[in-house]
């Protein structure tokens, strides 16, 4: 197994602010795995609030013993091996995932989506993400969102109101919201919850702090709309402690550390009997691919990374009617890659 990668410094359309946070770029780390002249590709999207960086990134491939990486790839052995590099780290875990199934799929000659049993006629509508800003910039952000059928609205701050009636004034487009833990009182926020569903939101993802498991419960016991756990939940181990708590959770392979353990991730949450959507952070084609594979198991998918972005050194993948289109190219379905795109080992 040979390694290359890139660091890539992913440039956004708009400032992307969110209750507690804002940016204008994401530092990502894309790599290729190359077994039997074989080429597999992965990503790190490397958020700055996660804590990782181009240089831990680094200092943890250089700590990969990459000859234990023998077809079949076993990934369950594999993400234990990783994990006990380090226990963090979840993004650079999910680019050497994520390239292992793009090469496993190039080997077997099959899509990611037919390893995982997805169907490509249940894919879900994906959202358009609009990150919190003025009411001008809103409009225009709305304006961009040409093509996609649901728009995901940030929320938590003391103007969500007004952001919200912005975006009707030029939109009747369903919502997705998602308040980042920006709510801290639970009677404003139900009250909050419910003008939203009058206001056509369809979910709420991580209304109140990932620590208030008592709070988030509360208002999951009374919304009229489902609650979904995305801070609070990560890792597959994290899913037995928000049970009861949310209606559903938001599986990310940036915080999953890959495909293998996302799908377990789903799969577990729909045996419990909760819901799930699949997102992304600031991404290029290649972990958006990844998460469009998985995209058909979920109730709901937020897959926009490439959208939001002015550099996206690949091929965009088809959208039509705000829902992905699966080719069946073998792997991830990865087009264009640039020649000279990778240049370190």
């Amino acid at each position: 197994m040979q390694l290359a990668y890139t660091s890539y410094q992913l440039e956004l359309k708009h400032p992307f602010a969110i209750a507690k946070f804002s940016r204008t770029s994401t530092p990502v780390m894309l790599i290729r795995l190359t077994y039997e002249n074989i080429e597999g590709y992965g990503e790190a999207s490397m958020v700055p609030y996660m804590g990782e960086t181009v240089e831990t990134a680094i200092a943890f491939l250089n700590k990969v013993d990459w000859k234990r990486f023998i077809f079949p790839f076993d990934f369950e052995t594999i993400i234990a091996y990783l994990d006990g590099i380090d226990k963090g780290q979840p993004a650079i875990k999910a680019a050497i995932d994520i390239a292992l199934n793009d090469l496993k799929g190039k080997i077997t000659g099959s899509p990611c989506y037919q390893i995982y049993g997805a169907d490509p006629l249940k894919m879900p509508l994906t959202s358009y993400t609009i990150g919190i800003d003025t009411p001008e910039v809103i409009r225009e952000k709305v304006a961009d969102a040409t093509g996609f059928k649901v728009l995901k609205i940030k929320l938590g701050r003391d103007n969500d109101k007004e952001l919200i009636n912005t975006i009707r004034s030029v939109s009747s487009l369903p919502l997705y919201i998602d308040a980042n833990q920006g709510w801290t009182d639970k009677a404003q926020a139900i009250d909050m919850i419910y003008w939203l569903h009058d206001q056509g939101a369809l979910l709420i993802e991580q209304p109140m702090d990932k620590n208030d498991i008592e709070g988030n419960a509360w208002l999951t016991g009374r919304s009229p709309i489902p609650i979904l756990a995305d801070e609070a939940v990560q890792r597959l181990a994290e899913i037995d402690a928000v049970k009861g708590a949310y209606h559903g959770i938001n599986v990310k392979l940036m915080k999953s550390g890959g495909m293998y353990e996302a799908h377990r991730m789903i799969l577990k949450a729909r045996a419990s009997g909760m819901k799930v959507l699949i997102g992304c952070m600031s991404e290029t084609s290649c972990a958006t691919l990844a998460g469009i594979a998985l995209a058909p198991l979920c109730n709901w998918s937020d897959l926009d990374g490439p959208w939001l972005t002015k550099n996206n050194p690949f091929k965009a993948p088809e959208i039509n009617a705000g829902r992905y289109q699966l080719n069946d190219l073998p792997g991830l379905g990865l087009e264009e890659v640039p020649a000279t795109l990778f240049t370190s080992s």
